[in-house]
């Protein structure tokens, strides 16, 4: 083979390589749903508790840049395994310069998941509009997941058969007050705190807390190169892309992936539904 063919093939491949990559990336991965298995050892969990399971779901993302379809689908998927508790981790809409989708929005929360033993929320920063600057958008949204039978927590906590959900407000959103949030926070309960975006989890707001929390908000970075971090994270401490991490003062942290998107494009980071099972620590 001469020089100048080899080249031309070589070109080629690699030009075939790049397409079908970027239409794996695009039609493919984005709605190649994982469910994610994981152990939750938690303090003080009540006997009863042990064995069952907490649903985790984050930024469904409903907006003009996909269909919500998707997600409707994904959710009956979830229903199906009859979770005891479901937790939803916030961004249910995408609001940058787009109106928010309320149509489509009640569309897919006639399917939302429940769990047996409760269900309970709390808001992104997409949840507060554009610019994250719209109360209204935000009061909006919680009212449709209230009327749903969803537990909406804005800096507030509930007890639901003896686990205690703690729900921050979006940290960039306008209600963000951990002070108020951690208010009935005890220690010898089985807690469990749902916060959007996990850079809330440097700042100096948690005192003796030493449990889990949940977050969603970075997506994973929705495209990941092999053995390379993710090109873009939204989050100060970069080290927050996606998975468990330990944190001081034996606090656990599981960042969500999502189940949705803001632009449609994944390489190497499927959305995700998590799944804990309760455990005693």
């Amino acid at each position: 083979m001469s020089r100048r063919k080899f080249i031309k093939r070589t070109l080629l491949g690699l030009t075939g390589v790049g397409l079908l990559s970027g239409l794996y990336a695009w039609q493919i991965e984005p709605f190649w749903l994982e469910f994610v298995k994981i152990k939750m050892p938690v303090k003080n969990l009540p006997d009863n508790l042990v064995g069952k399971t907490l649903m985790q779901i984050s930024d469904i993302h409903i907006g003009k840049r996909f269909d919500h379809q998707y997600i409707i689908d994904s959710f009956e998927k979830a229903s199906a395994l009859n979770p005891d508790f479901v937790v939803y981790t916030g961004d249910y809409v995408s609001t940058y310069k787009d109106e928010v989708q309320y149509k489509e929005l009640t569309e897919v929360f006639k399917n939302l998941v429940k769990g047996k033993l409760g269900t309970v929320g709390v808001l992104g920063n997409h949840d507060y509009g554009k610019n994250w600057t719209q109360p209204e958008v935000a009061d909006t949204i919680s009212n449709m997941l209230t009327s749903k039978g969803v537990d909406v927590l804005r800096n507030a906590s509930i007890d639901l058969s003896g686990l205690s959900f703690i729900g921050f407000d979006d940290y960039w959103g306008l209600g963000f007050d951990p002070q108020k949030a951690m208010a009935n926070f005890d220690k010898s309960k089985a807690n469990i705190v749902l916060c959007h975006n996990p850079d809330v989890c440097d700042l100096n707001v948690w005192g003796d807390y030493n449990s889990w929390i949940l977050s969603g908000h970075t997506h994973g970075g929705q495209v990941k190169a092999p053995f390379l971090p993710p090109f873009v994270l939204p989050v100060k401490n970069k080290k927050y892309s996606a998975g468990k991490f330990d944190l001081s003062n034996n606090r656990t942290l599981y960042i969500n992936r999502a189940l949705g998107h803001l632009w449609q494009v994944r390489f190497n980071v499927r959305p995700e539904i998590t799944i804990f099972e309760l455990q005693k620590a």
